[in-house]
């Protein structure tokens, strides 16, 4: 008797599961990054949103999530626009082609962003020839910029009077205001605090990007496009100033079902306030601003949610 109720509970446990109860892994950023929090906030609302759909979030970083949904251990992940484009297009830091991830949502832009002294004469890309520079380590996202653009300009870091690879933007920032380098990039939203921090000591003014450059940049990586810091986003800033921007997007699994993908883009776009409740820069997002083509193939599930809302 003990035996048969064991079986009939293990039968009705079994019949309580929903059909459709999917596992998936979700990787997110970095420990001490918006990424965790969004990533929080994005598995509720899907869980919510897809009946059955059981989500475990890990910590990761853009190139690695790409990675990782990639090679099957994960279904879904946080990225970088550009970094992902590099995956598609199988370039370094890419061992190979990236085959099995398609966009599901642009999200949030990131600006890249050159800042140089006030006194140091810096109007373009092309007066860098010869400045001393701090950016990012090698290969990331800010750092692979600078040299494109250095490239697009005809310089390299060899043309500078010195390059620094620091990893903390409170290191560039003291040393920008130490006056040991004149130029600093970064990559990352707007405004950004670092920035505000050494406006505060010292007068530095935004470099625009030009046609040439950003031209050059767009060919090599369609994961980039053209963004405005506007007027008074930083201590005297009287004008707008074109930059190079990306995005912060989420990928998914390319063979994750169509439905349930469709549902994840319809609860992103109808909770666009619970997002930027925790990342302010999402705030206002949009279905056409989430379907902007930026050289990732779309999930077929997120297409066909675009495509009900006109947004493609």
């Amino acid at each position: 008797m003990k035996l048969q109720k064991t079986v009939i509970a293990a039968a009705f446990a079994a019949f309580a599961v929903p059909v459709s109860a999917q596992q998936v892994t979700f990787m997110t950023g970095p420990q001490g990054g918006s990424w965790i929090p969004l990533g929080g906030a994005l598995k509720g609302m899907w869980e919510k949103a897809v009946p059955g759909l059981s989500i475990t979030a890990t910590p990761g970083a853009g190139i690695a999530n790409v990675r990782g949904v990639d090679e099957g251990k994960a279904q879904i992940g946080l990225a970088n626009s550009n970094t992902t484009v590099d995956g598609i297009e199988g370039r370094p830091p890419y061992p190979k082609k990236v085959t099995k991830v398609c966009q599901l949502a642009n999200l949030y832009p990131q600006y890249f962003q050159v800042v140089a002294l006030a006194d140091a004469k810096v109007n373009s890309y092309a007066d860098l020839k010869g400045k001393a520079l701090v950016t990012q380590p090698k290969g990331n996202t800010a750092e692979m910029l600078t040299d494109m653009i250095l490239k697009a300009n005809g310089l390299s870091y060899q043309s500078l009077s010195k390059t620094n690879f620091q990893a903390a933007y409170t290191d560039a920032v003291s040393m920008m205001k130490d006056g040991h380098v004149q130029v600093f990039t970064l990559g990352t939203t707007a405004p950004a605090s670092a920035v505000m921090d050494l406006a505060s000591a010292r007068d530095v003014k935004l470099v625009p990007v030009d046609d040439k450059t950003f031209n050059a940049v767009k060919k090599a990586n369609p994961g980039h496009n053209k963004l405005i810091i506007k007027a008074g986003t930083y201590p005297k800033q009287d004008k707008d100033v074109p930059v190079i921007g990306y995005s912060t997007h989420v990928v998914a699994a390319c063979d994750l079902p169509e439905e349930t993908v469709y549902k994840m883009t319809k609860a992103m776009a109808e909770n666009v306030g619970a997002m930027s409740a925790v990342v302010k820069p999402i705030e206002g997002l949009t279905a056409k601003d989430m379907a902007v083509d930026i050289g990732v193939p779309l999930h077929k599930g997120a297409a066909k949610f675009y495509k009900e809302k006109g947004a493609i």
